[in-house]
């Protein structure tokens, strides 16, 4: 038993790997930069984020995993495979066992893609499991009893809530929203208002600075630069908090939508357990300013976000990985 046991949360903005004995090892942007001449790998995680919108066009920043799903699979491959050397080192008779996680809403096709991607960025064997599945595991929640949990999962590029009960997942709906949507959300806002046009990278700023999901009591304030649509020449301008929450309505409001139909669909006895207990909010969108609070507000269900909420997905992945046994028969089939 000397196999390397990894959880990766491949994600559409972040990739985590949690490393048996270790907990989480790595949290890097999923982004690959590559050199357009000779398709060579530029730059992989961090280095690779940084040049988001700020490169020459000899090179071609990408984020090969979109809306949960790969969507370029070489460049996905090539960025496993840096991620889990850079893990495990380079020893290939150390293959490592390794359990992803996908969206509940992805098709066959799509799953069938990510395990060919482990395979071939150097696992032994890989095992799939369902996002929402692992971040009920991963933030604690009693999934081997037969009880209501319910975990709502935002991540970057899909909002997953689900039921859990006897280590399986009995309701879910999936949206592909999450926090990607509502920095493109500020942009379109801030260029319909100020005729301001900003990039991602401040618009995801704003958001983690003075963005709430519900109005402050006291508001903040942030100045932004952009390039003014008129005159085409940089400007800055000062945005409210309160603008930036009305900015995220319509994303949230499609977040809420799934949780809402996740209620709809549980059994009598499992939403009496829910309502005893409340619903978990895990994924990087949870870090939101009052996002809990306006899930409760709506719902009348009380929301609690959970104890590291960006790792929960990873950790998750990881603790199934170990209780492979018990698990086995609730992941699905590839």
């Amino acid at each position: 038993m000397f196999e390397k046991q990894v959880g990766i949360d491949l994600g559409t903005v972040n990739i985590l790997v949690y490393v048996r004995g270790k907990g989480v090892v790595l949290q890097e942007p999923s982004v690959v930069a590559i050199s357009v001449r000779d398709n060579k790998i530029v730059a992989v995680g961090k280095d690779a984020a940084e040049m988001l919108g700020r490169v020459p066009e000899s090179i071609e920043v990408s984020r090969p995993v979109r809306d949960g799903v790969i969507a370029d699979y070489t460049v996905t491959e090539a960025m496993l495979r840096h991620f889990i050397r850079k893990v495990i080192g380079r020893n290939p008779l150390l293959r490592p066992q390794i359990m992803m996680s996908t969206p509940k809403g992805v098709t066959s096709v799509e799953r069938r893609a990510v395990y060919d991607a482990a395979i071939q960025a150097g696992a032994k064997e890989a095992y799939l499991i369902p996002e929402p599945l692992a971040a009920a595991y991963g933030a604690g929640m009693p999934i081997n009893t037969p009880t209501g949990n319910m975990v709502v999962d935002i991540g970057g590029g899909t909002s997953e809530a689900a039921v859990v009960s006897m280590n399986d997942i009995v309701v879910w709906s999936s949206v592909r929203v999450g926090g990607n949507r509502i920095d493109q959300a500020i942009i379109s806002y801030i260029r319909k208002k100020y005729n301001l046009i900003i990039g991602e990278q401040t618009a995801e700023e704003l958001k983690i600075q003075i963005g709430s999901a519900t109005p402050l009591e006291d508001e903040l304030t942030m100045d932004v630069r952009g390039r003014d649509q008129v005159t085409g020449l940089p400007k800055t301008i000062s945005v409210t908090s309160e603008e930036v929450t009305e900015a995220i309505r319509d994303p949230l409001a499609a977040i809420l939508g799934a949780v809402r139909q996740t209620l709809e669909k549980t059994p009598p006895e499992l939403a009496s357990d829910i309502i005893d207990r409340g619903m978990v909010l895990t994924g990087g969108g949870a870090q939101l300013r009052n996002v809990d609070q306006l899930l409760t507000q709506e719902t009348g269900v009380p929301c609690f976000v959970a104890e590291n909420p960006i790792a929960c997905v990873s950790i998750g992945a990881g603790r199934a990985l170990e209780n492979l046994d018990v698990m086995r028969r609730f992941l699905p089939q590839i």
